[in-house]
């Protein structure tokens, strides 16, 4: 009679070679080997090593069926599933903040605006917007640097 470390080392060749990842593989043994002690207390067993690689085997097309109607399900990291929208404090405090930057850019002049707004969020380069408003590029860089340092001064604390 084969010892049980043997009889759990051909039950889980037997499993991997139905295409069961490795530790999936321990998994399904071991729900094997707590179900043939199961049913050897109510019954006898001609051969437990048998009775292992079938019950193994039969567990591995079980969780082959189940993967195959519901993949979903698989997953075993819960990162993937989690929900990652902010809680409903957090689109609050973001729409305040929102609303305190609005505020914000309706305090700078206009044009002063139009080209933080421009560079910022247009991507416009300085060069480009220079051109458009007929402006030296360092007259610009000062116009975004004294915009960005009031919206910064007006929102600190938010």
């Amino acid at each position: 009679m084969p010892d049980l470390a043997d009889m759990l080392a051909k039950a889980k060749r037997a499993v991997l070679r139905r295409g069961i990842a490795e530790q999936d593989a321990d998994e399904l043994v071991q729900e094997a080997f707590l179900r043939i002690e199961r049913y050897e207390r109510a019954q006898q067993a001609r051969s437990r090593e048998a009775l292992l690689v079938t019950a193994a085997i039969n567990l591995s097309i079980d969780r082959r069926r189940r993967d195959a109607r519901a993949p979903f399900a698989a997953t075993n990291d819960l990162l993937e599933i989690a929900d990652a929208s902010p809680d409903p404090a957090q689109v609050l405090e973001q729409q305040g903040r929102l609303a305190r930057a609005q505020a914000g850019l309706a305090r700078l002049p206009e044009r002063t605006r139009r080209i933080l707004l421009r560079r910022r969020l247009d991507g416009a380069t300085y060069a480009e917007i220079a051109a458009d408003e007929s402006m030296s590029v360092a007259a610009v860089e000062k116009q975004v640097a004294r915009a960005t340092l009031q919206l910064m001064q007006w929102m600190d604390g938010w």
